[in-house]
């Protein structure tokens, strides 16, 4: 926690200096310069643990720990022609702590598996047309740390109604990823040279949202998601009847489709209700359910809270079963128990500050929220999660 305190107080000499040197604008004039529009810090800390960890074929600790933080930063401007482009900058890193991966050698006390950083910085222009009510985007990220590295491009196009009710969006994603093949240390043989294989991932996405009247928002989504390639993790152990180890084997194609609704309810003035539920199903026989609800309250001009419950329920693939349970018999074997059938809760509140002169006495620095989450699985995984967003506008 005190790393997160200090990363959100060293933004604010930066947020100051932008104050200072940004541009003011207003509805009747829109500036022809580039300028910030808005910055967001987002920084969490996260803590799990359990006992079915795959690395040592899903029995052994899974504690765990990650520090995140991720500084986003939006710029606009307009043409001459009245249009709008967007620009969106991110960049992120996770430090974690990893109790179940340092098993990958089962007689170390503190490998460098026990350890890593994750770096992920983004980039997405938009392109729209206001008036048309039009917007088309492109994007590029990439996401690397010390056994996985993944680049990835969107393409994305959106198109309001004609009274502008309705927005119709449409996505393309690609993922074209490397894994590191560090295998368990009794699975290695002279010869291994930790090399790399590949899994790619494509995914298109279609949503439909409408302004049913001024108090009901309702969104309709599905995607469609082919990945192909290496799909198991090569460190993930299995061990089987007889008390022979094995590596995971997952098929090498997996298609998914998740099918989902989102809407929000406006009950007066200080509360909404926020809904969501998806359906997923993939070529794994994999099924699950997700359950979601939030209500916003607004205990003063400055200030609301809003609790939250996510419900989930997953059936899980043929290929999974527990430590000593699988056979030879078997072509797919996996002991990972995040593919296995269970249930979870996921619940806690957030709080939202917008101080009228301002978070900290910055003007720009208009929104401090704090949130926290407790998150309990049927399989004796459980978490905890704290998040501090500060928002510069």
């Amino acid at each position: 926690m005190k790393r997160i305190l200090i990363t959100g107080l060293a933004l604010l000499g930066l947020l100051q200096l932008s104050a200072q040197v940004t541009p003011k604008d207003s509805s009747a004039y829109k500036s022809t310069k580039l300028k910030v529009d808005e910055i967001n810090l987002v920084s969490s800390y996260y803590r799990q643990d359990g006992n079915n960890s795959s690395v040592t074929g899903g029995i052994g600790t899974e504690k765990l720990t990650d520090i995140s933080n991720t500084l986003d930063v939006r710029l606009i401007k307009y043409d001459k022609a009245g249009i709008k482009h967007n620009w969106d900058l991110e960049v992120g890193i996770d430090h974690y702590s990893s109790a179940s991966s340092d098993m990958i050698d089962l007689q170390a006390n503190s490998s460098a598996s026990s350890a890593d950083n994750r770096f992920y910085p983004s980039v997405t222009y938009a392109r729209e047309n206001e008036a048309k009510g039009q917007t088309l985007s492109f994007g590029l990220s990439s996401s690397l740390e010390y056994d996985y590295q993944s680049f990835g491009g969107t393409i994305g196009f959106a198109k309001q109604t004609k009274n502008r009710n309705g927005e119709f969006t449409a996505k393309f994603q690609t993922y074209l990823d490397q894994v590191k093949l560090i295998l368990p240390t009794e699975l290695r043989s002279s010869s291994d040279s930790n090399g790399t294989e590949g899994r790619n991932t494509f995914a298109g996405s279609l949503g439909y949202s409408q302004i049913i009247n001024k108090n009901f928002q309702v969104q309709f989504m599905v995607d469609l998601v082919q990945q192909n390639g290496y799909l198991s993790l090569p460190f993930h152990r299995v061990y089987f009847t007889d008390g022979t180890v094995h590596q995971e084997n997952l098929p090498d194609s997996r298609f998914k489709i998740p099918v989902s609704v989102r809407g929000s309810y406006f009950l007066g003035d200080n509360v909404i209700v926020r809904g969501y539920y998806r359906y997923y199903s993939d070529n794994w026989d994999l099924t699950a359910h997700t359950f979601d609800l939030e209500v916003p309250v607004k205990i003063s001009p400055f200030m609301s809270i809003s609790p939250f419950y996510r419900y989930y329920s997953q059936q899980g693939t043929t290929y999974f079963k527990g430590y000593e349970e699988h056979t030879a018999a078997s072509e797919f074997y996996t002991s990972n128990y995040d593919l296995s059938t269970f249930n979870s809760h996921f619940f806690g509140a957030g709080i939202k500050f917008t101080p009228l002169n301002g978070v900290f006495g910055v003007k720009h620095l208009n929104t401090l929220e704090v949130r926290y989450g407790h998150y309990d699985r049927s399989t004796n995984l459980n978490s905890n999660i704290i998040s501090v967003n500060l928002k510069y506008r």
